[in-house]
């Protein structure tokens, strides 16, 4: 019987570069981009009041990163975009590892769910001009941010 080199399909420990994972030119590349160095933040960094007491935050860029990469790929669910925090290597690199809780994730979209459309409209429009990722172009707003609702 011919013998043949074993096949892994378990745990394995690898070293990750997040840095290495988001790919210049796609579109979590122009998110990260655009969240990180184009848009305007301070109406969300407004919202907390956690200066002198209360526990840290999420970042509210790293919130948006996550709830715009999640809904681009489909999932619009809070418990199984915190699935993808914590499993999927890309939400990781994303995320800067911050695996947030689903519901901080729900509550964010939830309480801020009309500044994220703004944010994700001025990503498009900052996008056009500046041809920063033509996948972003073409991206399609989320059906949530069409009447309102918010479905984390």
């Amino acid at each position: 019987m011919a013998r043949f080199k074993p096949i892994h399909k378990g745990l394995k420990l690898l070293p990750v570069d997040f840095d290495r994972q988001v790919i210049p030119g796609s579109f979590e590349y122009a998110l990260c981009h655009l969240v990180d160095s184009e848009l305007d933040l301070s109406a969300f960094h407004a919202r907390y009041k956690n200066d002198v007491e209360g526990a840290s935050a999420y970042d509210p860029a790293v919130l948006i990163k996550i709830i715009l990469l999640a809904y681009s790929r489909g999932i619009i669910h809070s418990r199984k975009i915190e699935a993808a925090c914590r499993e999927n290597v890309l939400f990781i690199a994303v995320s800067g590892d911050s695996q947030p809780h689903f519901t901080t994730l729900a509550a964010f979209v939830s309480n801020m769910g009309e500044l994220v459309a703004k944010r994700w409209s001025q990503c498009l429009a900052t996008c056009a001009a500046t041809n920063v990722c033509t996948a972003l172009r073409y991206a399609e707003k989320p059906r949530w941010m069409d009447n309102g609702s918010c479905t984390a």
